[in-house]
């Protein structure tokens, strides 16, 4: 029993009652009840991971998830001590090397780790070419690989919208896959996640209820507000080019905008 991370868990689930959050979770059974596991998780706003922990912790015995999360967030005054304390892990952009061997360290102690395949945000809400680090560091560690799906958490807070915090009564779905074994070279292992990862997708998505015409959090594909897959890489493209320009007038000790 972890105090301070089950004690985080129940501040969260009294804030989802207040928000009225309704959650429908499926797959609970295909957590590994023990051993090192790779939770991979899609990737569609702010708070996908305080929902992608939630089957590990509903399964028996109740279990945690170790977060791999941008370094930024450790370094914040009240969110640091409690990422520390939940031994999350810190990934600096800068050195993703050492996040790494952190990483497989937790798996071969036996931990759950989660991290994003996709690495950013998906703008589209549909998935986003992924990274093989999650692929990697299972083989490296022994450990399968649990693709992990939420869907309707982009309603709440996502890239390029006002976050939605109060009483909103939104669905969250929950999905997890069946294990995938660490077999096969990175790239094969990766694809075989992409795939997983894609069908149940899918799967929550027809299941999720009516989707209104032109609302932002509804895919391209099904009438919805949100770019396309093609135009979100635009996007992002752009903000990474834009972000390496003022990165290098701070270097060069220009003034930015």
């Amino acid at each position: 029993m972890e105090p301070v991370y089950a004690g985080v868990v129940s501040t969260a689930r009294l804030l989802w009652l207040a928000q009225g959050l309704k959650f429908e979770i499926s797959g609970v059974e295909n957590m590994p009840a023990s051993g090192p596991g790779v939770v991979a998780i899609n990737h569609t706003g702010y708070l996908d991971f305080t929902f992608a922990g939630i089957p590990a912790f509903l399964g028996k015995p109740k279990r945690y998830v170790r977060f791999m999360a941008k370094k930024e967030v450790f370094d914040n005054a009240v969110g640091g001590p409690i990422m520390r304390s939940l031994k999350h892990i810190p990934v600096d952009r800068g050195n993703g090397a050492q996040s790494y061997r952190d990483a497989v360290d937790y798996l071969k102690r036996g931990e759950l780790v989660g991290v994003y395949p996709e690495a950013t945000i998906s703008r589209s809400f549909e998935l986003k070419a992924f990274k093989s680090g999650a692929a990697r560091m299972a083989l490296e560690a022994d450990a399968p690989i649990i693709p992990t799906v939420i869907w309707g958490a982009q309603r709440i807070w996502t890239k390029g919208h006002p976050k939605n915090l109060g009483r909103t009564g939104f669905k969250i779905m929950v999905g997890v896959g069946e294990p995938l074994a660490p077999e096969g070279t990175p790239e094969e292992l990766t694809a075989r996640l992409f795939d997983s990862m894609r069908a149940k997708l899918t799967e929550l998505q027809d299941a999720y209820g009516d989707y209104p015409a032109g609302e932002f959090w509804v895919p391209a594909a099904r009438g919805g507000g949100a770019p396309t897959l093609e135009e979100a890489d635009a996007m992002d493209a752009a903000d990474a080019e834009a972000k390496a320009a003022r990165r290098a007038q701070r270097e060069a000790g220009e003034p930015t905008d």
